[in-house]
């Protein structure tokens, strides 16, 4: 890595994205931030991939010293971008999916916003989420209605967008914070959401009197692994009772 102060982390969970390394992901990545005048490290965090995922970037990183990968046991994406921000060098960390369906350049909208104060910048898709399947758009539309009723955030609209940036400090005290993740691996199978994950890291945020920006992006619906929605549906209301206990608790206190 350059001996320069980092100025931009970005922290990529991975859980057999094969098919999107190949369709050019990373590539994409490199592509955009070679065009960049800012100092930048990718952190790629596999989370036990049992696909080809882990060599693909391997070979990939020869060609790229920018870019680096970190190998855990699978524990579901949240304890993987948890050990990648953990990680991380840069002033300022961001943390995206693998798939793109916000692209990379969309950054350049949420990165102003640390030069205004803000302490948090979030990608936001709206209450819309244009391409999305039906059962997703009303399943994001209850999820809202929950998440208000449950913990408020009522000046968030969307939580759940997987493209967040924070100051690396405020970002590490947030997640020293966090009770449902980041604890271990746990009973992960397969490929988890844990969509509680970015409430409880925002819930937190606003505990502590961040300034969040909720900033506009591209977004494209893009389906590459299937969830049980309701399943899913399930394990994300317990962990919002979850949260709501904890806070009541005085575990989120400054």
């Amino acid at each position: 890595m350059p001996k320069e102060e980092i100025a931009l982390s970005i922290v990529i969970p991975s859980y057999n994205e094969e098919v999107n390394i190949r369709k050019g992901a990373l590539s994409q990545v490199h592509d955009f931030l070679s065009r960049q005048s800012f100092s930048y490290e990718v952190i790629i965090v596999d989370d036990g991939s049992t696909d080809k995922s882990r060599q693909l970037v391997e070979e990939f990183m020869r060609d790229h010293a920018h870019i680096r990968q970190l190998c855990a046991n699978h524990g579901g994406k949240a304890n993987a971008v948890i050990g990648g921000v953990k990680d991380a060098k840069g002033s300022i960390v961001l943390f995206t999916d693998m798939d793109q369906a916000t692209p990379l350049k969309e950054m350049l909208k949420l990165l102003p916003k640390f030069e205004e104060g803000y302490d948090v910048a979030i990608g936001s898709r709206g209450t819309v989420r244009e391409g999305a399947p039906l059962t997703r758009r009303l399943t994001a539309i209850g999820m809202i209605v929950i998440r208000k009723l449950l913990l408020g955030l009522m000046d968030i609209s969307d939580t759940q967008t997987g493209f967040k940036a924070f100051r690396r400090d405020v970002e590490l005290k947030i997640f020293d914070r966090l009770t449902l993740f980041g604890k271990g691996a746990g009973n992960v199978k397969g490929a988890a959401v844990t969509a509680s994950f970015d409430v409880e890291v925002l819930f937190i945020g606003e505990k502590l009197q961040y300034k969040i920006a909720e900033v506009p992006v591209e977004w494209h619906h893009i389906e590459t692994r299937h969830v049980n929605p309701v399943v899913e549906g399930i394990r994300t209301i317990k962990d919002l009772l979850t949260i709501r206990l904890n806070d009541l608790r005085g575990r989120y206190a400054p």
